[in-house]
């Protein structure tokens, strides 16, 4: 609400969704919400989204995006995370998502993060997304998009289970990842991957083999 009181009309909350998972991108998003009007009947429900249901983060990823002035998203390959690390990778996602609002924002509300290299007032606030209606409408958005494309990836890589961990690592993906190797979608600088194939040294896997393999290993498995 300073920011408000200070006179800013348009102001953008961000935040991230994947930071910790072991695949896949790094997706941000950045959300300006209207102030003209009463907005507690939608708003309504608009919390963190690691405190939603899968099925309420899609409800109200709907209707952020139908009530919000201005929704932009932004994604860090997994390439981009291996060769800058995560950070900075996180920083690349949210100057993309907030590049994609169709509203210029006066001012950044940001969840325990900073963008030096925007020129706009900021708000780096802990736990931000508990806190700030707009970065938790972020993070909806944030972490919506991101579950879309890791239930995408587990189509091209079942055996990973990519649909239900989203790429953290879960007992049932570290051995999946023991028994099978690496995708070309995990990230590779992070330890558990690291560690198990010392892939920074070695050459990526084919991906159109490894596909291949999954989808046969899940045949006969079963």
């Amino acid at each position: 609400m300073a920011l408000l009181s200070q006179g800013y009309c348009f102001v953008a909350g961000l935040d991230e969704a994947g930071r910790g998972s072991l695949a896949g991108p790094v997706v941000a998003a950045a959300v300006i919400l209207p102030l003209s009007e009463d907005c507690s009947s939608w708003l309504a429900g608009v919390r963190d989204s690691k405190m939603l249901t899968a099925l309420a983060r899609e409800r109200l990823f709907e209707v952020i995006m139908r009530h919000a002035l201005a929704v932009g998203v932004g994604s860090a390959p997994v390439e981009l995370i291996d060769e800058r690390n995560i950070l900075q990778a996180t920083k690349w996602a949210m100057r993309s998502a907030l590049a994609q609002l169709k509203i210029l924002p006066q001012a950044l509300l940001l969840d325990a993060i900073r963008l030096p290299e925007i020129e706009l007032p900021q708000r780096s606030i802990i736990k931000g997304d508990t806190l700030c209606l707009s970065i938790a409408a972020a993070s909806i958005i944030a972490k919506v998009t991101r579950d879309r494309i890791m239930i995408q990836l587990h189509k091209e890589f079942p055996l990973y289970g990519f649909a239900q961990n989203k790429g953290y690592g879960t007992e049932a993906h570290l051995l999946a990842l023991r028994q099978y190797g690496a995708t070309p979608h995990h990230r590779r600088s992070f330890a558990p991957v690291r560690e198990l194939f010392g892939l920074l040294q070695e050459e990526a896997p084919n991906s159109s083999q490894l596909a291949a393999n999954s989808i046969a290993l899940l045949e006969h498995s079963r």
